[in-house]
């Protein structure tokens, strides 16, 4: 399910460390990494052959740095726009996942700023996991993924059973936001919690798998209190659904409702103190 990732360099923030840390993983292990470094387009001939050995010891750095499998790692050195770069290997190879670093720029700062993430976390259909250059990254042992009815949520869900599928350190915290109930007539008992609709059949699925796990339903706005949840519970890395709403013929057109910030996936990614992995695939 996570069996190629494609790790997009780019020599800043905390990326370095979540890899790391995704390699305690079986899972992970498991996979097939490729490690991009693209080198922007430059005027002169000696700045361009500067960048470009500057690129070369920053795989190497990695490589030397984080315990990957030789046979399991490959590395990529590019020239081009970062942007488009990372959208274009990430189709080439078929990635399951994209590991990258971001700001958290809020919508329209990152569109003025040129933000990377945030221009592929717009176009690409594939999985991501962004990690924030202002967090701190840990050893993963509480994984949240935030369910709801739709089918980028089940995904996430899919994805969270698989990397702790094999990794019985971790705690798996399903969480139930309902935008239409108050915080506090939130249930408070397990067994509640349990029964709870969108729940019920995720908590079956973590079961039958032997996952430990706990369940969190809440109310109100769902970007806030999954942000508020993940400093409670102390969460370490959070899934969730960001399903791809535009036609592909849209695909390179500004989305607007991203543009104004009212994305939960927009407004969770600027604001949760935590990596996020935000799971999507072409038609979801």
């Amino acid at each position: 399910m996570l069996e190629k990732i494609l790790y997009a360099d780019s020599g800043a923030g905390q990326t370095q460390e979540m890899l790391q840390a995704l390699m305690d993983l079986p899972a992970i292990r498991k996979a097939s990494i490729t490690i991009l470094r693209v080198v922007p387009p430059q005027i002169t001939t000696e700045a361009l052959a500067s960048k470009w050995e500057e690129g070369t010891q920053m795989l190497t750095k990695i490589l030397q740095e984080v315990k990957i499998e030789p046979s399991k790692v490959s590395t990529i050195l590019r020239q081009g726009d970062p942007k488009d770069t990372v959208c274009q290997v990430a189709d080439e190879i078929g990635a399951d996942l994209i590991l990258m670093g971001s700001r958290g720029l809020k919508r329209l700062e990152a569109i003025l700023e040129n933000s990377v993430s945030q221009y592929v976390f717009q176009l690409t259909n594939h999985p991501m996991l962004l990690v924030k250059d202002d967090i701190y990254v840990k050893k993963i042992k509480k994984v949240m993924v935030a369910l709801d009815k739709s089918s980028s949520a089940d995904l996430a869900l899919d994805l969270a059973i698989y990397l702790l599928r094999d990794y019985p350190s971790a705690e798996l915290i399903l969480a139930r936001v309902n935008p239409d109930l108050k915080p506090e007539f939130a249930p408070t008992s397990a067994k509640e919690m349990e029964e709870n609709p969108i729940l019920g059949p995720a908590v079956a699925k973590v079961k039958r798998m032997n996952i430990p796990y706990r369940c969190v339903v809440t109310g109100g706005k769902p970007g806030e209190q999954l942000c508020k949840l993940v400093d409670d519970y102390n969460v370490d890395l959070l899934l969730l659904g960001s399903p791809d709403r535009r036609p592909s013929v849209a695909k390179s057109l500004p989305d607007l409702d991203r543009l104004l910030g009212t994305s939960l996936s927009d407004y969770v990614r600027v604001n949760v103190n935590c990596p996020v992995l935000l799971a999507r695939k072409e038609g979801i």
